[in-house]
């Protein structure tokens, strides 16, 4: 079944374009920056939806991500990844509601604890995670989005890599 097109697919679709001019970034405090941006236009798109798990969790990431800029305490993403897991599992209705808080979790994670391609491997988890829950309500941007950045980030991944390799031989 193919979802029918509307503002939450317009603002969807947004985030499509807002999520590959974040991680096309190199520099992680701009890749930073930006999803604080995708986030909030992604959370509206989730709300619009109906999805609340997602919703939540983009709210959730749009936090994180900003404290993220500031800190990298690990006490911090400890605490956000709790908040994630006690919020989303009292909010899910169904199992699959889990997938976005799972996404969340992971990409806590890598940005407080990981950075450069480390971090970005852990994205690609988190991209999966994003990936199915889209796929399950329905979102066309969303879909676009994490199908788009698994490969984008594999890509500016391997421009890391040569650029360390060439750095340091």
């Amino acid at each position: 079944m193919i979802p029918e097109f509307n503002l939450a697919q317009a603002i969807g679709l947004l985030s499509f374009v807002l999520g590959i001019l974040c991680f096309y970034q190199r520099d992680d405090q701009r890749l930073r920056i930006m999803m604080v941006v995708m986030n909030l236009n992604h959370a509206l798109h989730f709300a619009l939806l109906g999805a609340v798990t997602a919703c939540l969790s983009a709210l959730l990431a749009v936090v994180r991500t900003g404290l993220s800029i500031k800190t990298r305490s690990r006490n911090v993403a400890y605490l956000f990844i709790i908040i994630t897991l006690l919020l989303g599992i009292a909010l899910a209705d169904v199992w699959y509601d889990l997938f976005p808080i799972m996404g969340t979790c992971i990409g806590t994670y890598a940005l407080y604890c990981l950075s450069g391609i480390k971090m970005r491997v852990a994205f690609l988890l988190g991209a999966i995670c994003w990936l199915t829950n889209n796929i399950i309500v329905g979102s066309i941007g969303g879909t676009l989005l994490e199908a788009t950045l698994l490969v984008v980030n594999c890509i500016t991944m391997w421009r890391l890599y040569i650029a360390n390799k060439i750095e340091f031989p």
